[in-house]
């Protein structure tokens, strides 16, 4: 074999590194960019979607990126503030943590969803009331985890809070009951008196439609 000069070994090296590194990267590439869109179906405020989603889709992107449902806010995104809370099948979950594709074939409730027409929720009507925001960015999480939270104690479901246990049936709301199955929902404002008095007065019966 003849000689080479040492600009031409490099230029081989450099080819032959290229002829295993290049389909590699592709490789890389390709899987990286993750798998292909999938199909599904929600039912959201009360409205069918049949949608295409990359399966790594978020509830809350989907809501307010794909839908532009921008009621339902991003806050924390990691689930610690509450801010994202929408209800699924009537129970209330962060959507910030829950995969869109997860939810095929659910019903999906935001904020938007609440109201009749013109005619609004009690629960919203109430943190107009009672004054329960200040900034308002909680509030769309706060109201749907206040509705959901509502029908959990008419189920009967405890909190750590809930005095007895032995008696199956509706729980009633205190104050305490009502702090503490809302904890999961930050108000950065700190309205809470003015949160608990308006869920007080939803669960008790006092708010009307307007």
């Amino acid at each position: 074999m003849d000689d080479i000069t040492r600009r031409q070994f490099v230029q081989i090296a450099m080819a032959a590194s290229a002829i295993v590194i290049l389909p590699q990267r592709e490789k890389l590439r390709q899987e990286s960019s993750g798998p292909g869109p999938t199909s599904c179906n929600l039912t959201i405020n009360h409205q069918p979607h049949s949608l295409s989603l990359d399966p790594r889709t978020t509830l809350l992107d989907l809501l307010r990126e794909r839908l532009h449902m921008t009621g339902t806010k991003k806050g924390c995104d990691h689930g610690q503030c509450g801010a994202c809370t929408v209800l699924v099948n009537g129970r209330r979950e962060l959507s910030c943590l829950s995969l869109a594709i997860a939810h095929d074939g659910d019903k999906i409730t935001s904020i938007e969803g609440l109201a009749e027409g013109e005619n609004l929720h009690p629960m919203q009507a109430a943190f107009l009331e009672h004054d329960g925001l200040q900034c308002g960015y909680c509030t769309p999480g706060q109201i749907c985890s206040a509705v959901a939270m509502i029908e959990e104690a008419r189920d009967g479901v405890p909190s750590i809070v809930t005095k007895d246990l032995s008696q199956p049936g509706p729980i009633q709301l205190t104050d305490e009951e009502i702090r503490e199955r809302m904890a999961g929902n930050i108000c950065r404002c700190g309205a809470y008196p003015n949160i608990v008095a308006a869920v007080r007065s939803v669960a008790n019966g006092e708010e009307k439609t307007s």
